[in-house]
C-alpha cells in the first residue's frame, strides 16, 4: 500500500509546479483563472491536512470515554471549521455577528439572596414539550452565561434551542445586576464564589422536584460551575455538566489577554463592559468602592484588583485569581462533566488547560478541538442556525437525561 506521507509528498509537489506554471501563463498570457483556481486548491489542500480534524477526547476513567464514544457521536467526528474563518480570534469576533438569534419568550424570576440582594432567573418553560408534556418531571437544563453576558447571548439563545428540540425546560442564571434588575446590595458576582449558584440550584430542585436537573456553562459561567462541583462533590443534585470554554487557570488567561493584539481585541472591550456595569449601579456600589479608580481601569486584571478581589475579601487579587481557577478542584468533582476547549483559543490558552488533572478523574471528561476559538466553534459555509460547539451540547445533555444511569458509578 503507498503511503500516506508519499501521497501528500506527490501532491504538494503537483501543486508546486501547477502553481509554479500557472504564474508563468499569468505573466506572459491570459491565466488569471488559472492562477486563482491554483491558488484555491492549494488553500483546500492546506485546510483539509491541517484545519479540520478530529478532536481530542481525554478522560479520567474507560466508562465515561466510552459513553461520550457511544451516545455522543460529535466527539468522534472531523470538526471542519468555516474554511473562511477558522482562525482563533476571527471565530470569536465573529460569533455575535454571523449566528443567527433564536426566538425566545422567558419567563423571569427574581430570587432572593441571602444577603438581601436578588438574582435574576429567566426561565423557557416548553410547555409544548411533546416527548415531555408533564411539567413536573420534565428535565430542566440550567444555563450559565459568561463574564458580562445574560440569557440573549446567541449561544445561550441556541442552547434553549437545542433544549427545545429535546422537549427540555431550560433556566438561565444570570449573575447580578447584568440583566436589568435594581442590585439591592453592593455586591455583584465573581468566578470563585458559587453562593448565588448554590441557591439558584437549591430553589430549581424545590420548584421541580421530580425533574432531573443538569447545568451547562459558558466560559466564566463554566468556570464557577466547575468551581461549584469541585467544591460540593457529591452533594449536588445535577446529574451531568457540560462546560464551554472556561478558563482553568485565571493567570494564564489574563497573561495571555494581556498580549498587544488580544489586548486590543479582547481585554480592553471586556474591561469597558464591566466598567459599565459598576457605572450602571453607582449609587449602590460607591459608597463602598472607590468608583472613581475603578473606572480608570485599563484591564481586567486592574479591575479585579480594584474591585472583584476586594468585593470577596481577598487579601491579594492573587489570592483571588488561585481561588477562581477551576484546576485546583478537578480532583473533588463528583459529577460526570464534560469540557469543550479549542487548542487555539486566547482566552483559554492551550498549555492551561488541564489535561493531566482530568486523567486523574473518572468523572470528568476533555475535549479539545485544534480550531473554534472561544465559544467560536463555527462550522458550515454560513455558520447561522449551529455551530459544533450546539452539536455537543444537544447530545451530551440528551445522553446525560435519557441515558443518565450509565454514568453512575463512574470510578468502576
Amino acid at each position: 500500500m503507498i503511503s500516506l506521507d508519499f501521497n501528500l509528498n506527490v501532491l504538494t509537489r503537483d501543486l508546486s509546479l501547477y502553481l509554479e506554471n500557472q504564474v508563468k501563463v499569468g505573466l506572459f498570457g491570459s491565466g488569471v483563472l488559472s492562477l486563482v483556481l491554483g491558488f484555491s486548491a492549494a488553500y483546500v489542500y492546506y485546510y483539509l491536512i491541517s484545519v479540520a480534524k478530529k478532536p481530542q477526547l481525554i478522560s479520567g476513567g474507560k466508562k465515561f470515554y466510552q459513553f461520550l464514544r457511544d451516545q455522543c457521536p460529535v466527539v468522534s467526528e472531523i470538526y471542519y471549521p468555516t474554511f473562511w474563518c477558522w482562525e482563533s480570534r476571527i471565530q470569536t469576533v465573529l460569533r455575535p455577528f454571523v449566528t443567527a438569534k433564536p426566538g425566545v419568550s422567558y419567563r423571569n424570576e427574581l430570587i432572593g439572596a441571602a444577603d438581601g440582594g436578588q438574582i435574576s432567573l429567566d426561565w423557557f418553560d416548553n410547555d409544548d414539550s411533546a416527548s415531555h408534556p408533564n411539567s413536573a418531571t420534565r428535565p430542566t437544563v440550567l444555563l450559565l452565561p459568561g463574564l458580562t453576558g445574560t440569557s440573549r447571548e446567541s449561544y445561550i439563545l441556541h442552547m434553549v434551542q437545542q433544549s427545545r428540540e429535546l422537549g427540555y425546560r431550560c433556566a438561565v442564571f444570570n449573575n447580578r445586576g447584568v440583566s436589568g434588575e435594581t442590585l439591592l446590595t453592593p455586591r455583584t458576582y465573581c468566578a470563585a464564589n458559587t453562593e448565588d449558584l448554590e441557591a439558584v440550584i437549591e430553589h430549581i430542585q424545590r420548584t421541580n422536584e421530580d425533574a432531573p436537573l443538569m447545568a451547562a456553562g459558558v466560559s466564566m459561567g463554566g468556570m464557577m460551575l466547575a468551581n461549584y462541583l469541585g467544591k460540593k462533590g457529591r452533594e449536588t443534585c445535577l446529574k451531568g455538566v457540560v462546560v464551554f470554554s472556561a478558563g482553568w487557570d485565571v493567570f494564564a488567561c489574563t497573561a495571555s489577554l494581556e498580549k498587544p493584539l488580544d489586548r486590543f481585541l479582547f481585554n480592553s472591550y471586556l474591561t469597558s463592559c464591566l466598567q459599565a456595569g459598576v457605572d450602571r449601579h453607582k449609587s449602590v456600589l460607591e459608597k463602598s468602592y472607590d468608583i472613581d479608580h475603578v473606572m480608570k481601569a485599563k484591564t481586567i486584571r486592574e479591575f479585579d484588583e480594584r474591585f472583584t478581589s476586594i468585593m470577596f475579601g481577598y487579601p491579594t487579587n492573587d489570592d483571588y485569581y488561585h481561588d477562581a481557577s477551576p484546576i485546583h478542584k478537578l480532583k473533588s468533582v463528583q459529577v460526570p462533566m464534560l469540557c469543550l476547549n479549542a487548542a487555539d483559543d486566547v482566552f483559554s490558552p492551550c498549555h492551561a488547560i488541564p489535561v493531566e488533572a482530568v486523567k486523574q478523574n473518572p468523572n470528568l471528561a476533555l475535549l479539545i478541538t485544534c480550531h473554534g476559538g472561544h465559544i467560536g466553534f463555527l462550522e458550515g459555509l454560513w455558520p447561522r442556525r449551529s455551530t459544533y460547539m450546539d452539536r455537543v451540547f444537544k447530545q451530551f445533555a440528551k445522553a446525560v437525561i435519557e441515558q443518565g444511569g450509565d454514568l453512575n458509578d463512574l470510578s468502576s
